[in-house]
């Protein structure tokens, strides 16, 4: 019986620092595998998640399993279990996946394979410092937080006293048994507090959710600097010859990562730009940025950033690929200071 636990958490909750901050505290030679669901289209977790502990990440992208992409999670579980039989398998949720839709195909999934699998706990990591915000507005974060067997207050600290208890407050009136746990920073939590919940939630068939396709209530654009090779696939249809992005191929010296020294972005302008976006309307910005010491993971939510070099192998010609996700409507008007500062493009 393989047990899996399910991390679910807005746009920008601080789900993915969570998980990878349990790993180094597992026992040794434990083997666990993280499925991972994003909105946009780049493998960006992997790469973090490689100089992890981790056995296998495996990532679906482009849309919510719980309703543009339902059966996917199924697919890729059972893919799971053959490929590695692991301890345990984390599914890290897309920020507007409902809880209990999820579990209710891994319910499934349990009666379908005799116990193969066991849904062992939904977590619900919440952003402290913006969730009265969101949780106005969205009906994901609201259901986020009241199907779960744990809750995890994440970025507790940047608050004031009265600020985390109004958070409190309204924890406690979307769910008000279910336990809440603040993280330690970057440290997270104790994974015996999370590992061997034994979750009772949608153990009853005649619990199964509605599944109603509430992808439109966040809206993704692509991002992009580079070589027109390296544009994303799905959003290139010109011919091989084709030259339309903002940077061309030249005769310049190529550096190692295929792109010139002069290609690369400096931290200042992106530090800039990062500046002017509207976290009102935007609320995540992920993926790939070329600085002048190699390529980074930029991690950004509403308002805060981090920057992680990583060793990409397959990313040649990419100075800039990005998801920008928020505000149905109001994302792509909200995002183009910010493309023409850097001279990127929306693809």
């Amino acid at each position: 019986m393989i047990p899996v636990t399910v991390f679910t958490g807005y746009l920008g909750a601080g789900k993915t620092t969570i998980i990878l901050s349990l790993l180094p505290k597992l026992p040794k030679g434990y083997k666990a595998v993280l499925l991972k669901n994003e909105f946009g289209d780049t493998q960006v977790d992997s790469q973090l998640a490689k100089e992890s502990n981790l056995a296998a990440v495996n990532e679906i992208l482009n849309g919510c399993m719980c309703c543009v992409l339902v059966g996917q999670m199924k697919n890729a579980l059972l893919d799971i279990r053959d490929n590695f039989r692991p301890d345990r398998i984390i599914i890290e949720c897309s920020g507007s996946a409902f809880p209990a839709t999820l579990a209710f195909q891994i319910r499934e999934l349990e009666r379908e394979t005799n116990g193969d699998f066991k849904l062992d706990a939904i977590v619900t990591v919440i952003d402290a410092e913006n969730f009265t915000g969101y949780e106005d507005t969205s009906p994901t974060a609201r259901m986020q937080a009241s199907y779960s067997d744990l809750i995890l207050i994440n970025k507790w600290e940047h608050l004031e006293d009265r600020a985390l208890d109004l958070v409190l407050d309204h924890l406690n009136t979307l769910n008000d048994l279910t336990p809440k746990v603040r993280c330690n920073g970057r440290d997270g939590v104790d994974p015996n507090l999370i590992f061997g919940i034994d979750s009772k939630l949608f153990k009853d068939k005649s619990d199964e959710p509605l599944v109603e396709n509430h992808h439109n209530e966040v809206q993704t654009i692509t991002i992009f600097k580079g070589l027109s090779c390296a544009l994303p696939r799905t959003a290139h249809s010109h011919g091989s010859s084709c030259r339309c992005c903002s940077v061309t191929e030249s005769s310049e010296e190529i550096s190692q990562d295929g792109l010139s020294p002069s290609d690369s972005v400096e931290e200042s302008f992106l530090r800039s730009a990062l500046e002017g976006v509207p976290k009102e309307s935007v609320w995540r910005v992920k993926g790939l940025v070329c600085l002048q010491g190699g390529m980074h993971i930029l991690n950004w939510a509403f308002g805060r950033y981090d920057l992680t070099k990583v060793d990409v192998s397959d990313m040649d010609g990419t100075i800039i690929r990005l998801t920008a996700m928020g505000e149905r409507g109001e994302v792509r008007k909200s995002m183009r200071r910010f493309c023409d500062e850097l001279q990127a493009m929306v693809v």
